[in-house]
């Protein structure tokens, strides 16, 4: 067909004619948002298929959030109807609790919400979410700073199949929030609590004694808690696969026995800046958690020789390692030394980040040069580190990243004359 004929702008248009509507409604659903807009500028019956409900089943308008405004998404609401499955509105801040009402009255059968610093709505918002959504599975609420108990309280009357929650940020809720969520939502499967910095250990027992089914907890700057709540989570949650309490400075060895004991699921654990574990606690949580991927050890400054990597060869199935020990200040080359030398870092170490490890030397990058897997190193501020170093240990791994800086050589004393008013710093500044 001749490309103008097939196209014109005209409902006669020969595409028109061949096309049966239900096949130009099939091919349209496979467009995205930008040129599912398009296409309703073409002609009246394409704008008739393209805005049609059902090829707006999931919609991400995080590209568009600084010209979303309310009323763009009642529209939207009133358009998708009972077809909208899937919704983003991350980062939409025009977007208030008048527009999520309509929506939630129009849009009931809703799944996915993300309402991601969204920092104009409050409780109302999830009291409409509550009374006309009942099939909502995944809502994420962080950093809406206005969320209080009343959300969750409402969300546990009326969103019972809710499976994810992220309330990041919202330093409001406590323990009597918490508490009404899980009681009436046996079935959450992830909880991202970072920064509810209310949030003490009885949180974590209602958590621990009504959440069989979590695998995803963050806990991150929750720094209130303690091994006693965290305790009852692993004893409750023995599906947990991954676990984030950064920041929790709290915590001690007890709480990585508990996991070894309670959680063989685990494969990421994320405990930075947790500076009262050590070398016990992790190896007795490698001898019993055998899938562990990802840990990040950042700032665990007793931990000395990260062996437990190498007591991982029994992950068989671990598709691959990632491990932070940035700031472990007492990490030596022994300690790389042993990490090296297991199985899984040699088949299957794929990240590791030494940064600001002052103890380790060249001699630990010749311990890794077997990482057959390894893709990235960080070696940032280890003053021992050499460029012929790094340079050897590129004969052997040539499509490795390696991350790190070298102070500038000082330059000597000028010879004579009097001493300069200003440092180089100064001088450039």
């Amino acid at each position: 067909f001749n490309g103008a004929t097939m196209f014109a702008n005209s409902d006669e248009a020969v595409i028109n004619k061949k096309l049966p509507k239900e096949l130009l409604l099939r091919i349209f659903s496979f467009l995205d948002v930008v040129t599912l807009c398009r296409c309703a500028q073409v002609s009246r019956s394409w704008n008739v298929l393209a805005l049609d409900g059902s090829n707006w089943q999931r919609i991400d308008l995080f590209d568009f959030q600084r010209d979303i405004e309310g009323r763009v998404v009642e529209n939207i609401s009133k358009r998708c109807g009972g077809f909208l499955r899937k919704l983003s509105l991350r980062g939409c801040l025009g977007v208030g609790d008048s527009a999520l009402r309509t929506f939630a009255q129009n849009c009931r059968n809703i799944e996915l919400l993300s309402l991601n610093g969204c920092t104009k709505i409050t409780d109302s918002t999830c009291n409409s979410l509550s009374k006309f959504c009942p099939k909502l599975k995944h809502l994420d609420l962080a950093s809406c700073t206005s969320i209080t108990n009343l959300s969750l309280k409402a969300l546990s009357e009326g969103c019972p199949l809710l499976e994810q929650l992220n309330i990041s940020w919202c330093d409001q809720v406590s323990k009597d929030g918490i508490q009404a969520l899980v009681r009436s939502c046996p079935g959450l499967k992830g909880l991202f609590l970072k920064g509810c910095t209310q949030l003490e250990d009885e949180a974590l027992k209602h958590i621990g004694a009504h959440c069989p089914e979590l695998v995803t907890l963050n806990l991150q700057t929750c720094s209130q808690i303690t091994d006693e709540g965290l305790i009852t989570i692993c004893r409750g949650c023995h599906r947990l696969q991954s676990l984030c309490v950064s920041g929790c400075a709290n915590i001690t060895d007890a709480i990585l026995h508990a996991l070894g004991q309670n959680c063989p699921r685990l494969r990421i654990l994320e405990v930075a800046r947790c500076s009262q574990l050590t070398d016990v606690g992790f190896t007795t949580l490698a001898r019993n958690c055998h899938e562990l991927e990802k840990m990040d050890l950042e700032e665990c400054v007793q931990v000395k020789n990260p062996q437990i990597v190498s007591q991982m060869e029994l992950s068989y199935n671990c598709p691959s390692t990632a491990l932070s020990l940035s700031h472990c200040e007492l990490i030596t080359d022994d300690g790389i030394r042993h990490l090296g030398s297991g199985p899984c870092a040699h088949d299957r170490l794929e990240v590791i980040e030494l940064d600001n490890c002052p103890l380790i030397t060249d001699a630990s990058l010749e311990h890794l040069k077997s990482c057959h897997s390894l893709d990235r190193i960080e070696l940032y501020d280890c003053q021992q580190i050499t460029r012929a170093g790094i340079k050897r240990l590129r004969t052997h791994l040539p499509n490795i990243k390696v991350h790190a800086y070298f102070a500038p050589v000082t330059p000597p004393p000028s010879v004579g004359g009097s001493r300069q008013r200003f440092c180089r710093c100064c001088v450039l500044l």
